[in-house]
């Protein structure tokens, strides 16, 4: 959200495509707590696998951020409730079509309900469609797209099991006092925001809602740490005898006052992303994403809410539950590091969400990995051969080396050793095949001997389902709506850091 004056709520969050699947489970404590699991990865899960770790996880209700035909038929029969996405892409067409809305229901709901058993239950008309950034782009069209697949919804016989939503960005509110009661819709969208959330009112849909306080700290280096996470605040936002101590609860009951006084004090508010990545950053750490996550569902443990609802209980989406190692880095680079699980579905750190008996993550089973080899610099190349700079940002441009760089959990490591992880990154992308790691002049080899040092991991990739590819159609997670720059970001980015370290 956007900081407001002081330094409480509204985040603007960065220019990014992402799509990917966000699951939220009802937990014991009597929240329902959830994780978003991108799609935008080069090796994703087999489908068996991934749906037997939300199960064993306790992992209950999923959301894609566009119908994944792999994902849908891996989650059928399976009893998991989904959620599935419209990418902005497709707001123009389904608001001046009711016949491509028939269709897109047809198509990417019924079919999926009635041959495959997929146990669907929101629809997400878009994706932060109303963010700043974007310049109105999706505005006129996004209330007749929800309308439409509305009633082709009611057409379809569904409307009484699936249920509209939009998933908005925290910027569509703000406050002009910096306390939560100051809160009202932004003003160039407050007509928009009012008719849209009537409709959702008048069908019993809930609002979404996307919070990131990372985000606050990674735009504003003033930002108080302490005001992000769940242990106390030393200055303590007074809001009328209410009393905030963290961004969440003052970012949320800002939507509620805003709710509140347009006539909507009743509205069922779901948190459609929230987490803390864990690397690409020197704030993205596993150690502060686990104070953060673990933070907010002991936060709202026994279905606690916020000073504006405290009875609860509060829906929250955890971003994200699998790192992405194929999404836009135009945000920066911890966009691939949102996982509570690393790409093999091994956890990050631990953490209870409170779905199972054993209080912490469990892993993925059965994952089959490639050979235990890397590829390295050779011990015979010279560091200042041209072709070595070349040969990193090429292989940086088709991998993902955001571990690399200041804070990051690789900046431990030498010139060398940089240059190895950029080479294995692209050798394992390549699932290992002899030319990924025959870069020009000799300069790399394959080794048997794991390179990893200290914090940097380096990885053996997983074998994945063929059938599965990274989606690239639309965005997951913080920040949405903008063309992938992958590659381009990729090389500009790391051909300076590594010139930098050579040189």
């Amino acid at each position: 959200m956007k900081k407001m004056g002081g330094f409480v709520y509204s985040e603007v969050r960065c220019m990014v495509v992402m799509m990917g699947l966000i699951l939220m489970v009802m937990g014991v404590n009597g929240n329902s707590i959830g994780v978003n699991l991108g799609t935008q990865a080069t090796h994703p899960l087999p489908g068996n696998i991934l749906v037997q770790l939300l199960k064993d996880n306790g992992i209950t209700k999923v959301k894609l951020f566009e119908p994944d035909p792999y994902a849908l038929k891996a989650l059928g029969k399976s009893g998991i409730e989904v959620m599935i996405g419209i990418p902005n892409d497709l707001l123009a067409p389904l608001s001046s079509d009711m016949k491509a809305a028939e269709n897109w229901v047809a198509k990417n709901l019924s079919s999926y309900v009635s041959s495959n058993g997929v146990n669907v239950r929101y629809v997400a008309v878009g994706n932060e469609p109303f963010l700043k950034t974007l310049n109105g782009t999706y505005d006129a069209m996004t209330l007749p797209a929800l309308q439409n697949i509305q009633s082709a919804l009611i057409k379809a016989g569904l409307a009484n099991q699936v249920k509209v939503t939009i998933p908005l960005n925290a910027d569509v509110y703000e406050t002009a006092s910096n306390v939560p009661s100051g809160g009202d819709f932004r003003s160039d969208i407050s007509d928009l925001m009012l008719k849209i959330i009537k409709f959702l009112n008048d069908n019993a849909c809930p609002v979404t809602i996307n919070i990131y306080p990372f985000i606050s700290l990674y735009n504003d280096p003033n930002f108080p740490v302490d005001y992000a996470f769940f242990d106390g605040f030393s200055s303590p936002l007074d809001d009328n005898g209410k009393t905030y101590t963290n961004v969440f609860d003052a970012n949320y009951d800002t939507l509620v006052w805003s709710l509140q006084k347009n006539g909507f004090s009743n509205m069922t508010i779901i948190v459609g992303e929230i987490g803390w990545p864990t690397d690409g950053d020197k704030n993205a750490t596993p150690t502060s994403a686990r104070k953060f996550n673990q933070g907010l569902i002991t936060h709202l443990s026994g279905g606690k809410g916020t000073p504006m609802r405290p009875s609860g209980p509060i829906d929250v989406y955890l971003f994200s539950l699998i790192d992405e190692d194929n999404k836009s880095i135009l945000p920066g680079n911890f966009e691939r590091h949102w996982g509570i699980f690393n790409y093999d579905g091994t956890p990050k750190y631990q953490l209870n969400l409170g779905l199972t008996k054993t209080g912490t993550l469990i892993p993925a089973k059965g994952v089959e990995y490639l050979a235990k080899k890397w590829c390295v610099l050779s011990s015979t190349a010279n560091i200042s051969d041209p072709q070595v700079v070349s040969s990193v940002s090429y292989a940086c441009g088709h991998a993902d080396c955001t571990s690399l760089g200041y804070g990051t959990s690789c900046s431990n490591l030498d010139a060398p050793g940089n240059i190895s992880y950029a080479f294995n990154m692209y050798y394992q992308e390549q699932n290992q095949q002899d030319k990924a790691c025959q870069f020009p002049g000799g300069i790399s080899a394959v080794t048997t001997k794991d390179p990893s040092a200290g914090t940097c991991r380096f990885i053996v990739q997983i074998k994945s389902d063929p059938s599965a590819g990274a989606s690239s159609s639309a965005g997951s997670g913080s920040g949405s709506s903008y063309g992938s720059v992958k590659a381009a970001a990729n090389l500009l980015f790391f051909m300076f850091i590594m010139v930098i370290t050579i040189l």
